[in-house]
């Protein structure tokens, strides 16, 4: 199929609520880019199920997306870089600042991650499914999410050090960050193996229990 047949993808009011709730913290400029980002993504993840990641250019993917190549750099440096980053660190943040004082530091995240982690499944759970497929079958892309898990676990310490007070470097957040991402990576990686059957987020919720439960031992 060619990027000229590629159906332009609907929006259902999950979508549209997700959309609207990324976009809420946003000034007018970073909403034009996020729905330009979000545009060229939707395209790209569109001609990967048709016809494959490998066989599609960034020429393509930008003719889907009615974008210019040179506008499609802009937003991704590489093809890889579309597949690995998200816009979705912003519920998170709020979500975990919303969460009550005094609250276990990693019943906090878990329920920070475990609510819009719902609202995304809900939107976009095909698109989040083959991101995560694409991660298991793609060397490239596997290398370059090593640069964008640093960054989330820079972030995440941050988020944690204003919670805490704990110095964001300090090995104490350091750790329970690499905890938390290793069990939502280990997580997300059985759900796509099992091909996205089972309810992500009850996945999610189960396995921080279960770490939780040893090492209470």
């Amino acid at each position: 199929m060619t990027s000229g047949n590629t159906p332009t993808p609907t929006r259902t009011t999950a979508g549209s609520e997700l959309e609207e709730l990324l976009a809420a913290p946003l000034g007018l400029r970073e909403r034009k880019k996020l729905k330009t980002r979000r545009a060229i993504r939707s395209a790209a993840f569109g001609l990967f199920r048709t016809q494959g990641y490998e066989a599609t250019t960034v020429d393509q993917i930008a003719a889907a997306a009615e974008v210019s190549p040179s506008t499609f750099f802009r937003y991704f440096p590489t093809k890889e870089d579309l597949v690995i980053s998200d816009d979705y660190d912003p519920l998170m943040e709020s979500g975990l600042r919303a969460r009550p004082v005094g609250e276990p530091l990693v019943t906090s995240v878990r329920e920070a991650m475990i609510g819009p982690l719902r609202q995304i499944l809900a939107a976009e759970r095909d698109e989040v499914l083959l991101r995560m497929q694409l991660y298991r079958d793609v060397p490239a892309i596997r290398a370059r999410a090593l640069v964008e898990m640093q960054r989330n676990s820079a972030v995440m310490c941050e988020l944690m050090a204003e919670r805490t007070g704990l110095p964001a470097t300090g090995l104490e957040l350091r750790a329970l960050v690499a905890a938390v991402m290793a069990v939502s990576s280990e997580t997300v990686q059985f759900w796509a193996e099992h091909g996205g059957e089972a309810d992500l987020a009850d996945l999610l919720a189960d396995a921080f229990g279960a770490v939780a439960r040893s090492f209470a031992q």
